[in-house]
């Protein structure tokens, strides 16, 4: 494969960055993204706030993000890349969003060969900074790629593409199946002022049919253990855990196993409930989760689907501690006490019968997009250098 240098600002037809003062937050309005948005191949709106469409135009004065356009965070952490996928968007400090020059630069192809371990290496090289370390956006366009022709990028980015829509529509897959899940739930079991309470249904509390699994993990007890962590940021980018050594975890976990459910009791406004795969015996979690366990296994469908719940969302938010939105935690003891009508048993099983499928799918899900990352990765260096001849083949 034959490749051709380029100086980066010559391979692009625009490079945004945010200029000017900080424009004047709103309710709602154009999303702006800040650079902990977006991680690699992932763009987190819930981390984004609001601009009205006048401080958009006056905040954007180096241009527009189209949708297309791939974002590239300069610092903390440098690199991490992503596609935009709509047009309305501003971005904020630490950002670039850039474009390929036609016939030259694929977006594309930019968004692979900026993750590939070449592009991270080229960036590392302009890096600079001592507390912070970043890229600088006159580093960034003096910075020297190698190109195929614009037909094998395409190529290229057919392959990747490929495997990247695969994730994404089982990623979707279970964004639906889980909120089935929940419309089923609420349809069946969250009654209504006004409501009648159905025959055979009593009053209880959370506390009375599940407990709080509080068995913790040290890793400085257990060296060299390979975990299967499932954390806060896992579950926010990928809702899959992360495989890592003891060694690389500094403070205790909460051992969890395949009966478990889980909820966030970190900043309950944005709602985190897990239910862990347990691929291995070694699975952990953050204990900013909040573990529980229910007392007869055939509960455990229905109350994890009761977590999940609207009404139990706003139980956590209405018991919280902390004064600041950032770091408020609901108790996890004060959960137990949440009230609800539970249904027959007749019912329950009724319910499980129908949503259970949906979970395992869900984990079946899981894991196959785990298994397409892998497969992404382990190609992305071999395409991008051309090691794999893609030339010839018919695309």
């Amino acid at each position: 494969m034959d490749f051709k240098e380029y100086l980066m600002e010559d391979a692009l037809s625009a490079i945004i960055d945010y200029r000017g003062k900080t424009p004047q937050k709103a309710e709602n309005g154009i999303p702006t993204l800040s650079a902990k948005s977006v991680k690699n191949n992932y763009i987190n709106y819930a981390e984004c706030y609001y601009i009205s469409e006048a401080e958009y135009k006056r905040f954007m004065v180096r241009g527009f993000p189209k949708k297309g356009d791939i974002l590239l965070t300069t610092e903390a952490p440098m690199g991490m890349v992503a596609r935009l996928d709509r047009d309305d968007i501003a971005i904020a400090q630490r950002l670039l969003t850039l474009r390929g020059k036609e016939g030259v630069l694929d977006n594309d192809y930019l968004l692979y060969l900026l993750q590939s371990p070449y592009g991270q290496g080229l960036l590392k090289a302009k890096e600079t900074g001592t507390t912070v370390t970043g890229i600088k956006q006159a580093e960034f366009r003096r910075v020297v790629i190698k190109l195929p022709d614009i037909a094998v990028q395409k190529k290229v980015t057919s392959i990747l593409n490929a495997i990247d829509s695969k994730i994404s529509c089982n990623t979707k897959i279970n964004d639906n199946l889980q909120q089935q899940a929940q419309t089923l739930f609420a349809e069946h079991f969250c009654l209504r002022s006004g409501d009648s309470i159905p025959d055979g249904w009593s009053l209880i509390s959370l506390g009375d049919v599940a407990v709080i699994s509080n068995k913790s993990f040290n890793p400085l007890k257990q060296p060299e253990t390979m975990l299967e962590h499932y954390s806060i940021p896992a579950f926010d980018e990928t809702r899959y855990p992360v495989f890592e050594l003891s060694t690389a975890i500094k403070s205790n976990k909460f051992v969890v196993d395949a009966d478990c459910f889980m909820i966030s009791k970190l900043n309950p406004t944005t709602k985190r409930v897990w239910r862990p795969y347990c691929m291995t015996n070694n699975a952990v979690c953050s204990t900013e989760f909040i573990v529980y366990k229910a007392k007869e296994r055939m509960l455990t469908d229905f109350l994890y689907s009761l977590i999940d719940s609207v009404p139990f969302s706003d139980f956590m938010c209405s018991h919280v501690t902390g004064s600041t939105g950032s770091r408020q935690r609901t108790i996890p003891s004060d959960t137990l006490q949440y009230q609800f009508y539970l249904p027959t048993a007749e019912e329950i099983a009724a319910f499980s019968a129908v949503v259970a499928p949906m979970y395992a799918q869900v984990r079946i899900n899981a894991m196959e997009n785990a298994r397409l990352k892998d497969l992404r990765d382990s190609l992305l260096p071999r395409l991008m250098s051309g090691d794999i001849e893609v030339s010839a083949i018919g695309i």
